[in-house]
């Protein structure tokens, strides 16, 4: 795979997600510019630090940084890393840093997030969906602790690509990016069948640990909280089946051992209710127990699980 000469690339959410990759990118040799809110100031002085089990310490500075979308170039990639529940106020940047045809990722979690912005971006911009199976988080302003994994997928939602062809070469070429940033990236082919894939994890995870105030270790040392982990993932995988997408034999098994390999870990949903921010309890939720429902599939205990996330949110806003 042949990358279009020097890409020029956008991180639109300077957080955990997007500064992680966005620093990798740039490290690589890729021009980067980050779009920033609060934290600009922080990373204007003192540029991006990541502390990497995998990767060691890395520092980015000085970093091109910006606090408004009209004051960045045009960019031939935009990786969207800010939160679902911001997706709507985003979308006007999107189009302001997008160059004509540009390609927009979305670095986010749950199901239907694609379909929620189309509407809201310009048609010639063509819209990608970004999986990422990472262990990070932010521990300061323009500081990033990342604990394991980075591997990102990537799959093609909608835009002016005519044909399979088409579509196929542009998710190559973003997955091209990620490998020249020494992370593992695969090209999928069916964007929805990989996001009920990734909320087997995100659906138990995410809100058990808010729910029971508890990170990776613990919820897998209890046996009571693992047996409900994977009574949670066995909902979804049928949901999933339900809707005729395939799933790994013995799928949730495998997470589950595959958790219990990783460093202990809170998930971005327990540090959203700590820090009292807007969950994604719509993309990881609401919108996964819709489409079960009107594929005749029921899922009672993540949809008990949604309830109390609801309770603790609407009592965090009262």
């Amino acid at each position: 795979m042949t990358l279009n000469p020097a890409p020029r690339i956008g991180i639109i959410g300077t957080g955990a997600i997007g500064g992680f990759y966005g620093l990798l990118l740039a490290r690589a040799g890729f021009d980067v510019h980050f779009l920033l809110r609060s934290e600009y100031p922080a990373v204007a002085a003192n540029g991006l630090q990541l502390n990497s089990q995998v990767h060691g310490a890395l520092h980015l500075q000085p970093v091109q940084a910006y606090r408004h979308a009209e004051d960045m170039p045009a960019c031939d990639w935009l990786l969207v890393g800010a939160k679902t529940t911001a997706n709507a106020e985003l979308a006007p940047l999107i189009n302001q840093a997008a160059a004509p045809g540009a390609r927009v990722v979305l670095l986010q979690n749950g199901l239907g997030v694609e379909t929620a912005l189309r509407p809201l971006l310009d048609d010639g911009l063509h819209l990608l969906g970004g999986l990422c199976y990472i262990c990070v988080h932010r521990s300061a302003p323009g500081v990033i602790e990342h604990q394991a994994l980075g591997a990102i997928n990537l799959a093609y939602h909608s835009g002016p690509a005519e044909d399979d062809e088409a579509r196929r070469s542009l998710v190559d070429e973003g997955a091209e990016l990620f490998r020249k940033a020494g992370l593992d990236s695969q090209a999928m082919a069916k964007l929805e069948q990989t996001r009920w894939q990734k909320l087997v994890w995100n659906v138990p995870y995410n809100g058990l640990s808010v729910l029971l105030d508890a990170d990776t270790k613990a919820m897998m040392g209890n046996p009571s909280s693992r047996a409900l982990i994977r009574d949670l993932m066995l909902e979804v995988v049928q949901a999933a089946q339900a809707l005729g997408h395939d799933m790994p034999e013995n799928y949730a098994d495998k997470l589950l051992a595959a958790t219990e390999r990783m460093p202990d870990y809170l998930p971005s949903m327990y540090y959203d209710f700590a820090q009292r921010r807007p969950a994604e309890l719509q993309a990881i939720y609401a919108t996964p127990l819709a489409a079960a429902a009107a594929a005749g599939q029921d899922m009672p205990k993540v949809r008990a699980l949604y309830q109390a996330l609801q309770f603790l949110q609407a009592r965090q806003e009262a």
